[in-house]
Formats: structure tokens, C-alpha cells, sequence
């Protein structure tokens, strides 16, 4: 993803910050997302929300739900709902498995992060993830705040 990051038409339309704080993600996988005309303008301008979103496999389908995708306002006639459930393209046999692991396992889809790839074409990133606990989360900001103050006192004795 590194070489993607200096394609001009990569960008970043939004990212869910606090999925990595409350699940502990396994996996990752790119979908496409199907979307309309005035939703697409909308991203371009950055206009999307996913942090309070989640994805479900329903009737052999992958779905994106409460996703946030701002109004675009020179759309006078076709514009699009805000909130509504968006499809996610996936292939048959990563759709098995994204069914398999959330019915059979008890993981949830978590999209991490909503982007233009090299291409030009919207794509987002949905993470296998297993919810943390309460004691997990501690542990994992125990774990950063002692790398923050190693680093300080690294910092301090050269």
C-alpha cells in the first residue's frame, strides 16, 4: 500500500480511528461498494462518515449498513439518501467465508477504511474483527503510553 499512497488518484475519504481500539482485528479484505452518481461526487468532495458502521452477510449479499455519505448539493433531482444499506462486492468464495465467520465463529465486519484506489474506483476495507473487553482495551493503552515514554526516555539520553 505504500506505492499506492504516492498514485495521485489514491486517497483516503475517511477511517474509522477506534475499530483498531475495540476489535481485535484478524483479517482484512477490499471490497468494491456499489454507489450512486451524486454519492460518488459527495466522496470526491470527502464528504462520508464510517465510524459508527458496520457490515452483514443477508440473503447471500454483503451489506454495508449506516454508512454516512454527505448530500451533494448541486444534485437537484437524483439525490441519494444518506444512511441507506450499500452493496459490497465481494467474490463467492470471500463471501463464504465472511459468512462463516460471522455466523459460525461470532466475529464482526468492521470497515476500517473508505478509499479511491490507483484506479480511480471507490473501494473500503472491512476487518474480521472479535470485540475486545474492558481489560483488553487497558491492556492495549498500557502497552502504547510505556512505547510513548520509552521513546521519551530514548529521546532524552542521546
Amino acid at each position: 500500500m505504500a506505492q499506492a499512497k504516492s498514485d495521485p488518484n489514491y486517497k483516503v475519504i475517511a477511517e474509522n480511528r477506534r475499530a483498531r481500539f475495540d476489535y481485535a482485528i484478524e483479517e482484512d479484505i477490499e471490497c468494491g461498494i456499489i454507489l450512486e452518481g451524486s454519492e460518488v461526487k459527495s466522496l470526491r468532495q470527502g464528504g462520508a462518515n464510517i465510524a459508527e458502521s458496520y457490515a452483514a452477510v443477508e440473503n447471500g449479499e454483503l451489506w454495508l449498513i449506516n454508512s454516512y455519505v454527505a448530500p451533494y448539493d448541486q444534485a437537484k433531482t437524483f439525490r441519494h439518501e444518506e444512511r441507506r444499506p450499500r452493496k459490497l462486492l465481494v467474490s463467492r468464495k470471500e463471501l463464504a467465508n465472511l459468512w462463516n465467520a460471522t455466523q459460525r465463529k461470532g466475529m464482526t465486519l468492521v470497515p476500517l477504511v473508505l478509499y479511491f484506489n490507483h484506479r480511480g474506483m471507490a473501494k473500503i476495507k472491512l476487518g474480521i474483527a472479535k470485540g475486545k473487553k474492558s481489560h483488553d482495551k487497558r491492556e492495549t493503552q498500557a502497552k502504547r503510553d510505556w512505547s510513548r515514554q520509552k521513546q521519551r526516555l530514548l529521546k532524552e539520553n542521546r
